[in-house]
Formats: structure tokens, C-alpha cells, sequence
């Protein structure tokens, strides 16, 4: 499992652009950057949606503030609903990444990923924030519950900078 001081594993994640599914190889998108990167179990999921996400859109501007160059949400998501996620929740509006980690690629090699039969929920990611800074894990906040946004939310992480 990934822990502060590791170097984040590379692994292709994929962005909605207007020319349609565009590939994001991770260690070059951070490169140089300091860069929040946080995770949910699922898209359209009621603690994805209603605290997570949310959270992320509040303090952007803080999150600015303090040099981060960018915030991406990641789930084990196609790019098509992670870009209408991103639209019905303001994410986009607020200027946060929506990427899709459709293969499971980034939570495997993390080792954050999860599985809920009951909910529908397979081969999904655990949810967590991080500060990566040019590739290094500097923060790294993982909740123990799915239904918990807590250590994980954008304050947890903005106060532990």
C-alpha cells in the first residue's frame, strides 16, 4: 500500500476533452507540480456526491493559495460519467479534474482497492486524499469506512499542509 515518502506509481488514467477520451499518463501530469490527488468508491455514490466532492469545491481557492497546481478527482469510472459527475456536482465549474481510473490501473498500484457486492460496488477505490509533490506522496489521508469523508475531506487535507 502507498504511503507518505513513496513515489506515486505511474499508471494512465482518462480525462473527457472536447475531442472526446483523452489518456493522462500520471507521472508527467505531476512532474514539477504539486498536485491534491482524491479518490472515491464510485460516481454519483451519496458520500461521493454530497460531502467529498463538495468539500473539494469549497476550499479550491485555498487549496490555490497554498501552490497547489491542481486537484484531480479519481474513480473507478469511465470518463463519461466522471465528465457528468463532474457537471451535476460544480467540480468542473470550480475548476477540479474528473479522471477515470476505468481499469483500476492507479488504485491497484496503489493498493487502496476495495470491493462491496452488496452496493454494486467491484474492484473500486477506497477513499483518500493526498498531496503529491513533483511525484512524492508528502500527505496521505485514507478513511477506514467507504461511507466516511472525514480525514479525507478538502479541510482534513487543507489543515494537515
Amino acid at each position: 500500500m502507498i504511503s507518505v515518502g513513496d513515489t506515486l506509481p505511474d499508471a494512465t488514467l482518462i480525462e473527457m476533452t472536447a475531442e472526446g477520451p483523452a489518456a493522462v499518463p500520471l507521472a508527467e501530469r505531476v512532474k514539477g507540480r504539486k498536485v491534491v490527488i482524491f479518490a472515491v468508491p464510485g460516481a454519483f455514490t451519496p458520500t461521493c456526491s454530497s460531502a467529498h466532492v463538495p468539500s473539494f469545491v469549497r476550499t479550491k481557492a485555498q487549496f490555490d493559495a497554498k501552490g497547489v497546481d491542481e486537484i484531480i478527482c479519481v474513480s473507478v469510472n469511465d470518463p463519461f460519467v466522471m465528465a457528468a459527475w463532474g457537471e451535476a456536482t460544480g467540480a468542473t465549474a470550480a475548476g477540479i479534474t474528473m479522471l477515470g481510473d476505468s481499469e483500476s490501473q492507479l488504485t491497484a498500484a496503489l493498493g487502496l482497492e476495495f470491493s462491496a457486492p452488496p452496493a454494486g460496488l467491484l474492484a473500486r477505490s477506497r477513499r483518500y486524499a493526498m498531496l503529491v509533490d513533483q511525484g512524492e506522496v508528502k500527505i496521505l489521508h485514507l478513511e477506514e469506512s467507504p461511507g466516511t469523508c472525514e480525514l479525507s475531506a478538502g479541510e482534513a487535507l487543507l489543515d494537515a499542509m
